[in-house]
């Protein structure tokens, strides 16, 4: 399948930083190099927001809360975080990318996406990427990783292979066979609910993706179907795209236990809280509309939002509203067995895709 709109091949770079707020930390306090950090909360319901590559050899990763975090890795050194500094920090590494190309998507405060193919100035897309690294390097003391390939969703998997420090290229003539051995789950925009549910359907590599027809994964997925039949293949479209606007950041989580009270809903409404800002802040975006999801024990779903004057400033702000939402739909004799909390309405200088979804 080819896109006559599009060239038929481009010259993508992913650049990832290493542990990027953990490796700040590292660099700022030299006696936290070597360790295991964690920065976030370390409280009972806090949330670890990075992870060291010393905290990671025990399991340790963003997003889990902290006291599984300090379970697995009892000599974890938790830190608070500071968003300023690694805003700071980010600029400076968005200022190298723009002296190669002015096609730069950023994803986040550590990952971008860099489209290079009418920038080379007589060099490779690999020598850019190397020189990027080294620059960055040389610039803050942090290392980066980088994939090179002819297309987003190739160049994401590439800069993962050879993590930390690494560069991985991927060609047009290895695409297709790489995209083959590897789990699912190694996939960027397959989250966990939908591991979960190819596997149940004997979907666990890109082999077993590669072989479903299109309708198949159409009937199952819907209109994702089509971007995995894609991908299984190395092929994706997508354009580096330097003014898409993200509209919304939201986590949810479903409960093994029903939540009868609103004391539970308001316990449960914390982490996810905590999840919301850790990527607002990564992101760094603000927004002013909060929303509370609830799905009852029969499945029946419901929304409430609230929108500001102004946007919201922290993320106890962000619990408040979402606990004092609850109180109108909670308690219920059904009991709740999901909670979510999103936050959107954010102003449109933000050069992220469209959503973010800490769940799936």
């Amino acid at each position: 399948m080819t896109d006559p709109a599009l060239p038929a091949l481009r010259k993508i770079i992913h650049v990832d930083m290493d542990a990027f707020f953990a490796s700040v930390e590292q660099r700022d306090f030299p006696e936290l190099r070597g360790k295991p950090v964690a920065v976030g909360g370390s409280a009972a319901r806090g949330v670890v927001a990075a992870a060291s590559y010393e905290a990671r050899v025990f399991g340790v990763r963003s997003a889990m809360p902290s006291v599984t975090a300090a379970r697995l890795c009892p000599g974890l050194i938790f830190v608070r975080h500071r968003f300023d500094v690694y805003k700071e920090v980010s600029q400076q590494i968005r200022a190298i990318f723009h002296d190669y190309t002015p096609l730069v998507e950023p994803l986040s405060l550590d990952e971008a996406y860099l489209d290079v193919t009418d920038h080379l100035e007589g060099r490779t897309a690999t020598r850019i990427a190397r020189d990027i690294r080294a620059r960055i390097h040389q610039t803050t003391g942090l290392t980066a990783s980088a994939g090179v390939s002819y297309n987003k969703f190739l160049a994401k998997l590439a800069s993962d292979q050879n993590k930390p420090d690494g560069l991985c290229v991927i060609t047009p003539d290895r695409g297709p066979d790489f995209v083959l051995s590897l789990p699912v789950g190694k996939f960027h925009g397959i989250g966990p609910a939908t591991v979960a549910k190819m596997q149940a359907m004997g979907i666990a590599t890109g082999a077993d993706l590669h072989a479903q027809d299109l309708d198949f994964l159409l009937r199952r997925f819907g209109k994702s179907g089509r971007y995995y039949w894609n991908i299984s293949r190395g092929i994706d479209h997508r354009r580096v795209s330097p003014d898409r606007i993200r509209k919304s950041v939201g986590a949810e989580n479903t409960y093994s236990a029903d939540l009868m009270t609103l004391d539970q809903a308001f316990d449960a409404l914390a982490p996810l809280a905590a999840k919301v800002w850790g990527a607002v802040a990564r992101h760094d975006l603000r927004g002013r509309t909060v929303t509370l999801k609830v799905k009852f024990s029969d499945f029946q779903q419901i929304t409430r939002a609230r929108s500001l004057g102004h946007a919201v400033a922290s993320e106890p702000e962000l619990l408040a509203i979402a606990r004092d939402l609850a109180t109108g739909v909670l308690p219920d004799p059904r009991g709740a067995r999901l909670l979510g909390i999103t936050l959107s309405g954010f102003d449109h200088d933000d050069p992220d895709p469209a959503q973010l979804s800490l769940f799936d």
